[in-house]
């Protein structure tokens, strides 16, 4: 039987990132400006219309001073995230 992981929790991810951006009070033009990202690039993604790339979120990260484990922290909300091999 396989059992497969639960659904990533997009619906967080774009709310933790509008949360930051608020907490911050940065229009959409701001963090474009400091993640070189197209201010359509945001909006959609907070929109839940695209859910961006790897290096979007990267660029995000950095743009926000946060860790990329912080914002991907956002996809486990809701269930258990995997258990961290090292432990």
């Amino acid at each position: 039987m396989t059992i497969f992981p639960p659904d990533p929790n997009l619906t967080a991810l774009r709310l933790e990132l509008g949360r930051l951006r608020g907490e911050r009070g940065w229009t959409y033009d701001e963090l474009a400006h400091r993640s070189g990202l197209a201010r359509r690039t945001l909006i959609e993604i907070e929109q839940g219309r695209t859910i961006g790339t790897l290096k979007t979120w990267h660029a995000l990260a950095h743009a926000l001073d946060v860790s990329i484990e912080h914002l991907f922290g956002a996809l486990c909300d809701g269930h258990t995230p995997p258990a961290d091999p090292a432990e």
